[in-house]
Parts: C-alpha cells; sequence; structure tokens
C-alpha cells in the first residue's frame, strides 16, 4: 500500500484547523496540525510534511516569518490561508516563496483541488528532477538547459532547484525567444484555469527567476516595459 501524503494545517483557529483536516482524511492525506507557528517549525522536521496549509495571522510567529524560515531549508509546497484577500497580501505571500494563496472563507473542494494541484505539479518535479540525461521537451542556450519533461534547470553546469511554476514560466518564455508576452497571456497559459488572481503574480515569479539565473551575455529575461516580457537571445 502507498504511503499517505503527509499535510501539516497551521491555523490558530482549532475548529477551522479540525475541518480542513476532516475534509483532507477523507481524502485518504494523513494530517497534523499546529496552532501556532513556533509548534509549526517545531514539528516540521519530524513530521515531514508533503505539503503545508499555513495560515498567515498566527500569534507569535506568523505565516510570513514561518514561511520565510521554511523556505530558508525547504521547497516544500505552500499554500497560505488568509482572510485578507489584497492584492499586497497575496504578492508579498508569493514572494516568500508560497505555492498558493487561498482566501477565507473557501469553498472545501476547491481547497482540496488546489492541494491536489500543487502535490501533482511538486511530485512530478521531486520524482524527475535527478534523470541526468536530457530528453524530452527541452531547450538549451549557452550555460543554460530548461527541461520540461523531467522538471530540471542546469544553470552554469549546476543544478537549480526551482518550484514548477517557476520553471514551467522560463520553459514557456525560452521556448519562443524574443517574442513578447503580456503578463495576461502568461497567467493564462501557465496558471490557466486553477488559478484565480491577479496579473501581478506573472512579476513575482519573474523577480524570483531573476534571483536564481542571472543575465547572460547570450540571452536574459527582458521586460518590455507597458507589454509584458520576452526572452532575449543576442546572436
Amino acid at each position: 500500500m502507498a504511503e499517505k501524503q503527509r499535510i501539516l494545517i497551521v491555523d490558530d483557529d482549532e475548529n477551522i484547523a479540525e475541518l480542513i483536516s476532516l475534509y483532507l482524511t477523507k481524502e485518504c492525506y494523513e494530517t497534523k496540525i499546529a496552532l501556532d507557528g513556533e509548534e509549526a517549525l517545531r514539528v516540521f522536521p519530524e513530521f515531514k510534511p508533503n505539503l503545508i496549509l499555513l495560515d498567515l495571522m498566527l500569534p507569535g510567529i506568523d505565516g510570513y516569518q514561518v514561511c520565510r524560515e521554511l523556505r530558508a531549508s525547504s521547497q516544500v509546497p505552500i499554500i497560505m490561508l488568509s482572510a485578507k484577500g489584497e492584492v499586497f497580501d497575496k504578492v508579498l505571500g508569493l514572494e516568500l516563496g508560497a505555492d498558493d494563496y487561498i482566501i477565507k472563507p473557501f469553498d472545501s473542494k476547491e481547497m482540496v483541488a488546489r492541494v491536489k494541484a500543487v502535490l501533482r505539479r511538486y511530485q512530478f518535479s521531486a520524482a524527475s528532477i535527478n534523470v541526468p540525461d536530457q530528453q524530452g521537451e527541452y531547450v538549451e542556450y549557452p550555460d543554460l538547459i530548461v527541461n520540461l519533461t523531467n522538471y530540471s534547470v542546469t544553470y552554469c553546469g549546476k543544478a537549480v532547484d526551482m518550484p514548477p511554476k517557476e520553471l514551467e514560466l522560463l520553459y514557456f518564455l525560452a521556448s519562443s525567444p524574443n517574442q513578447v508576452f503580456t503578463r495576461e497571456q502568461l497567467l493564462d497559459h501557465i496558471w490557466g484555469y486553477e488559478y484565480i488572481g491577479d496579473i501581478r503574480t506573472v512579476d513575482v515569479h519573474i523577480k524570483r527567476l531573476r534571483e536564481k539565473i542571472k543575465d547572460h551575455p547570450n540571452w536574459s529575461i527582458a521586460t518590455v516595459w507597458g507589454i509584458g516580457y520576452k526572452f532575449e537571445v543576442r546572436r
């Protein structure tokens, strides 16, 4: 029998946490509840979750800080939960490394669907990241290989740890060199129907890509002011 996937639920509202746990347990996930940020950081190494549902408004260490500390050592998928639906809050959460953002109150079916979607992307990436040969769908430039088949990125001869959406965005841009895409086009193609969010999500992911993949003499991720972005190749 396959091992159950583990989900850590971090929420100071015990009723909400128990309800989320009930829905996920029905979907055959193993869950654990932490009622504050300190407890979440303490149980994380022992529980080894496959995904974390993280409330932002926690007593003591808030969800933003928990996310920041986890990202310093782990790429475990994080879905942020918050009653705050402002664009600033969503963007900040994504900049800190969250994989998705759900606004309270939320529909249980949507929550479960998002959990499955994030896990599906992450597991495919994790299962394939160590495949050494470049095969299938990939693009290659000097000092850069982006492989969509095994979800790997090699930059200057070294593997780069990259969440699925960042990799998919980089691959999509690099597959059409010098073609300009609007933020709306990128949001629709990469996130599609699964995501209901703001176009600044694209800006956040581009920023994170540029922090990991620096401009090269032969290519760069370029901003086309007033329009969007392109993968610029210099001959």
